[in-house]
């Protein structure tokens, strides 16, 4: 007798399920994991079951340093994770050597602008890291001032795209002070975008750009989900519409 497949949409059912659970089982939805957790997506998925959104774009909407060992192709150059004191010495002969001079550190599990920092030097964010002031992991690479930064949000079939910029301080997020206005995609910052969802195999996402004076055009960060302060989209059609994809999901499986 064939068994029926199960369909788990949220993390209560999930926790009480989670043994029982065995390949062509689906879950849907984000799993809402502490850090030591994490290895629960490997288990299921080398379990067989199935996840959606996938295993890899929840480990990515997660760590920013496992989005620069994703993304390295797509991102700023001379952009590291740094691990330990071992890395960030790579980093500093890397960044003496091209002669960087401000840097910026993004902490691996924050969002909102608020583990971003901007230091001199990288010798400065050496001195902080080698002092226990600055936990490991972290995102380093060079401060780029001139350059705009385009949050993309893409849920199925609808896709809005706007400037993030702030007068009075580096972050552009506009929890910082940034303000925001639509613009339109080119095709190429759009042919990116599509690229890193397909490697990250996001099925929707945030995508945050940052582009250069000369146009250049790489990957800042992506996540599954985050604020659309600032957005055209209603918090209730937001929902909507991953709901309904997320339905759709349900339907074909």
């Amino acid at each position: 007798m064939t068994k029926k497949k199960r369909v788990v949409i949220d993390n209560a059912t999930l926790r009480s399920l989670y043994s029982e659970l065995v390949a062509g089982d689906l879950v849907v939805g984000r799993l809402r994991l502490l850090p030591s957790e994490e290895h629960l997506l490997l288990d299921l998925r080398e379990r067989g079951v199935e996840l959606f959104p996938p295993a890899l774009s929840q480990l990515a909407s997660r760590s920013k340093t496992l989005q620069v060992s994703l993304y390295a192709r797509q991102m700023l150059p001379l952009t590291w994770a740094v691990h330990d004191i071992h890395g960030l010495q790579q980093a500093m002969a890397e960044y003496h050597q091209h002669k960087i001079g401000r840097v910026v550190t993004k902490l691996d599990r924050k969002n909102g602008g608020l583990g971003i920092h901007l230091w001199s030097s990288v010798e400065e964010v050496f001195n902080q890291a080698s002092l226990g002031v600055l936990p490991y992991p972290f995102v380093l690479q060079p401060f780029c001032p001139e350059s705009r930064d385009i949050r993309v949000v893409v849920l199925g079939d609808y896709v809005e795209a706007y400037f993030r910029e702030n007068a009075t301080g580096f972050r552009n997020n506009l929890h910082f002070g940034g303000q925001s206005k639509a613009c339109d995609l080119t095709a190429q910052q759009w042919s990116l975008c599509q690229e890193v969802m397909a490697r990250g195999r996001f099925p929707y996402a945030h995508i945050d750009l940052l582009v250069l004076p000369d146009k250049r055009c790489y990957l800042g960060e992506i996540n599954l989900r985050g604020g659309i302060r600032g957005a055209n989209i209603t918090p209730a059609d937001y929902r909507a519409r991953q709901q309904a994809i997320h339905a759709e999901v349900i339907g074909n499986g």
